[in-house]
């Protein structure tokens, strides 16, 4: 899903790209890199080891811990490992696209790259969905969550997921090998499939996530309300509700608000140029890439540090203290 790039013939190279230069007919990696193209590949090679060893730390901590053992988890170790790829294969890809712009790799290394960028970030927006789904009947349904969220459906949930993922990143492939062979219906269809993957990718799980979590804010004030007018709740346990209230709010916010704030602008810049078939300028696009790149980055602060058994477990494993004996049953605070 990359944008339509166009190069004037009478621009110099280093006006195109910081990182490259030109030698009489032929474009070459600069020996003299400037100091945009030092910062630019400090700056997302940063971002990708960030993403790695957070993610990282998740799978560790879900893996290795028993108390960590539940369903909940295991989506978001699902989401870990997805973005843990995303910063393993897509960061490393987009960092290549970003110092070449594609202009000096052969088609195939775009299209691939195009193929599993796609793949990996659609199954990471659908992780996030399904985890929305899950905190729907815990906090909602708190009496049947057990009997309906059983590991056989979270293992579904997960399969589904992944495969609507694989099967989004293979047509976004196939479409992309079959653009030089195409005839006059080429710019329709791709224009289609480009919009298509955009609807299953973001908007669908967009709308399913902002239903959930109306839905739960307004259970759980309802529930708060509730708690609050009982006769034999004293004013301190109101004001304990209060500020559980406040909180769950404020998590909801932080979770739904940084997921739209990486991923909208990408999908909806994509989406309205696809539609009108318009050209992008280059840096735009990659910036909104990596915005949406970044919420990969984001996600284990927070859906993981946020919770403090995550974070003991964190400690452990940052201290090399489970190096040192077997505290898989440890009770994490």
């Amino acid at each position: 899903m990359e944008p339509r790039v166009t190069i004037n013939g009478t621009s110099t190279v280093k006006d195109i790209h910081p990182c490259y230069e030109s030698h009489n007919t032929t474009i070459v990696f600069t020996s003299n890199p400037s100091i945009i193209c030092v910062l630019l590949y400090v700056f997302l090679g940063s971002m990708s080891v960030v993403t790695v060893c957070g993610n990282l730390l998740v799978v560790i901590a879900i893996i290795y811990f028993k108390q960590l053992h539940v369903p909940t988890n295991y989506l978001i170790l699902s989401l870990a490992m997805t973005d843990l790829f995303v910063g393993v294969v897509v960061f490393p890809f987009s960092m290549a696209f970003t110092v070449t712009s594609c202009r000096f790799n052969p088609a195939l290394f775009c299209q691939v790259r195009g193929s599993i960028d796609v793949t990996l970030t659609t199954a990471s927006i659908l992780n996030l969905c399904c985890i929305s789904i899950d905190r729907y009947y815990a906090i909602c349904q708190p009496l049947t969550y057990r009997s309906k969220l059983t590991h056989h459906v979270i293992g579904i949930m997960l399969l589904l997921s992944w495969g609507v993922a694989a099967i989004i990143g293979i047509g976004i492939m196939m479409v992309s090998f079959n653009r030089e062979k195409c005839g006059n219906s080429c710019v329709i269809d791709t224009v289609l499939s480009t919009i298509l993957a955009c609807v299953f990718s973001f908007y669908m799980p967009v709308i399913i996530m902002l239903s959930i979590y109306l839905k739960i804010f307004l259970v759980a004030q309802k529930q708060a309300n509730s708690i609050q007018n009982t006769t034999c709740q004293t004013t301190k346990s109101g004001a304990t509700v209060s500020k559980m209230e406040r909180k769950a709010t404020k998590t909801l916010a932080i979770v739904l608000g940084v997921f739209l704030l990486c991923w909208t602008p990408f999908f909806f810049c994509l989406t309205f140029l696809s539609a009108i078939n318009a050209r992008v300028s280059l840096p735009v696009f990659e910036t909104l890439n990596w915005l949406s790149l970044s919420n990969s980055m984001l996600n284990p602060f927070i859906y993981a540090f946020f919770y403090s058994w995550f974070r003991s477990a964190f400690r452990m494993i940052i201290s090399g203290k489970i190096f040192q004996g077997d505290f898989t049953n440890t009770k994490l605070l």
